[in-house]
């Protein structure tokens, strides 16, 4: 349709891909958060009318009731994408996203203080709650963000420093879901880094001020609870979630595709916002940033490493450690006959694949940029 992109889901796509019939909300979500990277790293006019394009798609794909989703990080993620696209020339708030964002504050429950995974549900997750803290804390709403983020600590973190994926309520009680994600590590450091530094602002101090005297301490005071997280969770993810070199993997309960493809890029993407924006008025806060840099950096040369590249463009791996493989469906027909059947399936075939090694890319030049390396 004439003035509107959206991404192609799987490559190469079948005719129902062409079509979108599937409606992967998140995905696009995420495509319209890395247009937004590039068009921030290296504006251009095409870049924004394209980004224009997306976001317009995204209703008419809708139906223009892109609240009617039921799923609430699916909204949550739209609405982060666009808050940082009006960062851009001619990109203006709407209706939709006011809806969105008001969709969000009236889905939390009353009992919990926090979202649901989707509409008349019983299951509070960090999927749902981690971008919506991130959003509400750029939002203004501070408030909803820190309850939020107190939930998520006060019943989610693991012995380990690793957050788990969310409560189950059930006849008998909550029910702790005892998975660990890659990206729930990320929108959580996301949102920790959001509200310390809009405390810090709060009290008056200045982001890279030193905390070296008692009225400093004191004006700190509610920021550093966020920080320490912060500190905690990057050694964590160093640990368990990396290898020696520093490249992040997929734990035990992610998948490398579909939903899962997205994942790792989602954590890269808030590891570079420590690596560049957490304040150094500490040797512990200086030592977090490079922690992050260094998993970013590290992954993102695994990852190109590992590229494929067809017509001279790349083919990022669902796993950054490993060679990418080129779909079997690319070309002329199935290579084999398991694959003609449905049995064999390449991960990299998905977008979400692809976006997250963009997100990747972006999050290292980022870091890049911040430190002039």
């Amino acid at each position: 349709m004439p003035g509107t992109n959206l991404a192609v889901v799987t490559w190469p796509p079948g005719v129902k891909d062409r079509l979108y019939w599937h409606w992967h909300f998140w995905w696009q979500a995420h495509y319209i958060d890395c247009q937004v990277d590039a068009a921030l790293r290296q504006p251009s006019l095409e870049r924004r009318h394209r980004l224009q394009d997306t976001l317009r798609a995204m209703s008419v794909r809708s139906v223009w009731r892109l609240t009617a989703n039921k799923y609430y990080d699916d909204k949550a993620w739209l609405a982060l994408a666009w808050n940082r696209a009006l960062q851009l020339d001619g990109i203006h708030r709407s209706k939709a996203l006011d809806k969105l964002e008001f969709d969000l504050l009236e889905g939390i429950d009353p009992v919990t203080g926090v979202l649901p995974w989707r509409r008349a549900e019983t299951f509070y997750n960090v999927p749902s709650n981690g971008p919506a803290a991130i959003l509400f804390a750029r939002t203004g709403r501070l408030d909803k963000s820190r309850e939020i983020l107190d939930w998520i600590f006060d019943n989610l973190v693991r012995e380990n420093g690793l957050l788990e994926d969310g409560i189950r309520m059930r006849m008998h009680g909550p029910e702790v879901v005892e998975k660990i994600y890659t990206y729930n590590q990320g929108t959580v450091l996301g949102a920790s880094l959001e509200v310390a530094l809009a405390l810090r602002d709060d009290v008056g101090l200045d982001h890279d001020e030193p905390i070296d005297s008692f009225a400093n301490s004191e004006r700190a005071d509610a920021s550093v609870f966020y920080i320490t997280h912060i500190r905690a969770i990057v050694q964590a993810i160093a640990l368990h979630l990396a290898t020696p070199q520093g490249v992040i993997i997929s734990p035990k309960y992610e998948s490398g595709d579909g939903d899962g493809g997205l994942f790792k890029g989602i954590l890269a993407r808030y590891l570079a916002e420590v690596a560049v924006r957490l304040p150094r008025d500490s040797r512990e806060n200086i030592a977090t940033r490079k922690i992050a840099a260094r998993l970013v950096r590290a992954s993102a040369e695994s990852l190109w490493q590992h590229r494929l590249e067809v017509d001279g463009l790349p083919v990022f791996a669902a796993e950054w450690t490993e060679d990418a493989l080129l779909p079997h469906n690319y070309g002329f027909g199935p290579a084999s006959i398991s694959e003609a059947v449905g049995l064999v399936r390449i991960d990299e075939r998905d977008l979400s694949v692809q976006l997250s090694g963009w997100m990747l890319l972006e999050a290292a030049a980022r870091i890049s940029r911040a430190t002039g390396l």
